[in-house]
């Protein structure tokens, strides 16, 4: 057979049968990722169902914040994916400065928050009880002294936290809601995929993953949540305010750092269900996820993806679209 033939061939995919260029994609895809794990469990805060319930209960609870208006759920809400469709959300007090991503599978992060200013979910939570873009209580000891005065939670409180002499604490509050977000895992087709299905995707999310990998996607968004394990200047190539049309410039983690070499550098984002929790970007300046992945061509790669590239691209990433837990798909009966 002449060898121009025969590349031919091997373009077409007449040589390899179809199941080759699969089991290929497979090995391809998991150098640079891991199915989700059932949960992500914390040495310091370990997750019990007591814990878990409680933390349910207190993730949708009002009367955690100053005027008993705002809980988790209001920025991250059941309906849009444990995430807000708003740009940024009005907390408590004061509007955030950040959009507020999912919540779901966060707490396999590497840190929370865009710039890295907390270290895990407990920290997240803790934190949030004082902040006046999120609860905006005046102290810790004031959120304490109102949950005591709830019979229900006292007791709740007890069975979540039986060693504790006073077990309602904001450090406890924030264990229960940190232990009830480390149970936030939505595995989706991508997995089965991972695990070995090859059929699990269609040829065209399958396209998208080759492209994601093939184009550079990966040197950020990998591992097991897609992302949310390194930190990256945001605009490589050129300016990211240059094509989102942001309203304000945001200087990312130098407002923790003040470190010349951190403006603009951000938390890389997860990618799971990322076609669920519009819009996008630390400041929601994109509402379209077509137009989002263009930009980050753009921007991260210095690359201007074709309409195909983008379209194989999206469907790849909608395949990461996974399934809430059941018992955090509606809110509970709180007491």
């Amino acid at each position: 057979m002449r060898k121009s033939v025969l590349i031919s061939l091997l373009l077409v995919g007449v040589v390899f049968p179809k199941g080759d260029a699969d089991k290929e994609l497979l090995a391809k895809a998991k150098q640079f990722f891991s199915p989700l794990p059932k949960s992500f469990p914390s040495a310091d805060n370990p997750i019990t169902p007591q814990k878990v319930e409680l933390g349910r209960l207190l993730f949708f609870e009002r009367r955690l914040s100053v005027n008993d208006m705002v809980s988790c759920a209001t920025c991250h809400a059941i309906e849009y994916y444990y995430a807000s469709p708003a740009p940024k959300q009005m907390g408590a007090l004061k509007l955030q400065p950040r959009h507020a991503p999912t919540v779901l599978n966060s707490a396999g992060q590497f840190v929370q928050h865009w710039i890295g200013n907390r270290k895990d979910v407990e920290d997240q939570a803790l934190q949030s009880l004082t902040g006046p873009p999120a609860f905006g209580n005046p102290s810790k000891e004031s959120v304490e002294e109102k949950i005591r005065k709830i019979p229900y939670y006292v007791e709740l409180f007890r069975k979540a936290f039986p060693k504790d002499k006073e077990p309602i604490t904001a450090e406890n509050i924030a264990k229960a809601i940190g232990a009830f977000e480390r149970t936030l895992v939505t595995p989706s087709r991508f997995d089965d995929f991972l695990k070995g299905n090859t059929k699990a995707l269609t040829p065209e999310e399958k396209r998208g993953l080759n492209t994601f990998i093939e184009v550079g996607c990966v040197a950020c968004h990998n591992g097991a949540l897609v992302g949310g394990n390194m930190y990256q200047k945001f605009g490589i190539y050129e300016p990211y305010w240059k094509y989102t049309k942001s309203e304000s410039i945001d200087e990312g983690r130098y407002a923790v750092t003040k470190k010349e070499e951190d403006k603009y550098v951000f938390k890389v984002p997860p990618l799971r269900n990322v076609a669920m929790t519009a819009p996008y970007f630390h400041d929601g300046s994109v509402a379209s996820l077509e137009e989002a992945v263009w930009i980050m061509g753009k921007v991260q790669l210095g690359k201007d993806l074709s309409k195909e590239q983008v379209r194989d691209i999206v469907a790849f990433l909608k395949s990461l679209t996974g399934k809430i837990p059941e018992d955090a798909r509606k809110p509970p009966i709180l007491p």
